[in-house]
């Protein structure tokens, strides 16, 4: 005897919610559009995809090897050691497609420093660039047109060599290039970190090349 006006019951209250839902989710679309605060729309651009950072780009250097020595023109003449401080020469090929600039960051990871040590950091170096010269970090040296450099972790701008404690196990040293959607603005002064935060979602592809150095 009830059925039907359960039914009837049912339908009533399902029809005015089945109306509001398309008015309810525009209002959640216009909130992201407008800066909402959905992390995972947030993530998802503003990170790159896994098979973006992957491709073709490889990074080589005619001195030296992936996994091989830190030659020794390019280890550090202060600090108790006796190299020339040239920055080495480094070529590269598979700049991805939309690439719009590149950065190079040389790394000690295994610095006794709690977060490691940045020897160079080049930025904006055109997308055209298919290498730099040895010595284009030192004083004096030729970088492409529009690149620019930060001040390393000794507080010079420009390239510094290995020069790891004596004793210690051998060093890394991490040479990184990154293919970037844009060209960077950074500020005078700007810190390898604030580098970093900038190349947080710009990253086309990026690869690594790896000498290790002890004494």
């Amino acid at each position: 005897m009830n059925t039907p006006f359960k039914a009837a019951t049912l339908l009533t209250l399902v029809a005015p919610l089945a109306a509001c839902a398309p008015a309810m989710n525009g209002a959640a679309e216009g909130n992201l559009a407008n800066g909402g605060l959905n992390p995972a729309a947030r993530l998802s651009v503003a990170q790159p995809s896994p098979a973006s950072t992957a491709g073709t780009l490889r990074l080589t250097s005619p001195t030296f090897r992936d996994g091989g020595r830190y030659p020794d023109a390019q280890v550090a003449n202060g600090f108790g050691c006796t190299g020339q401080n040239l920055s080495p020469a480094l070529g590269w090929t598979g700049v991805p497609a939309g690439t719009q600039s590149l950065v190079l960051t040389k790394y000690d990871p295994d610095a006794p420093t709690g977060s490691g040590f940045w020897h160079w950091i080049v930025y904006n170096i055109p997308a055209t660039a298919t290498g730099l010269a040895q010595g284009a970090g030192n004083p004096g040296g030729t970088l492409p047109a529009g690149a620019a450099q930060l001040n390393n972790d000794g507080g010079q701008p420009g390239f510094t060599g290995a020069c790891p404690p004596p004793g210690d196990a051998p060093h890394r040293y991490v040479f990184t290039l990154y293919a970037l959607n844009k060209t960077l603005d950074l500020p005078a002064g700007a810190s390898p970190a604030f580098l970093g935060f900038n190349l947080n979602g710009a990253v086309l592809a990026k690869t690594s090349l790896t000498a290790t150095y002890g004494r």
